[in-house]
């Protein structure tokens, strides 16, 4: 089995390149959401203190979305 590779085929400023980049921004907003969501109602912190965990776990996931979509 081969898998398809189509970032390396993807030229900068391509079509796929623009995809990749939305989907990493993607995953990053929507884990910062949860993570608000979740400190600030959840667990009841202040907002202050939602909004860092939230832009450092946000920051962490679109580290590793970017490591995953370049395997």
């Amino acid at each position: 089995m081969t898998r398809e590779r189509t970032s390396a085929a993807a030229g900068p400023g391509s079509a796929g390149t623009m995809k990749h980049r939305r989907y990493v921004a993607l995953h990053a907003l929507m884990a910062a959401a949860f993570i608000f969501l979740l400190q600030r109602y959840v667990m009841r912190a202040v907002p202050a203190l939602s909004l860092l965990w939230a832009l450092a776990l946000g920051g962490g996931a679109a580290g590793l979305a970017y490591k995953q979509s370049n395997r």
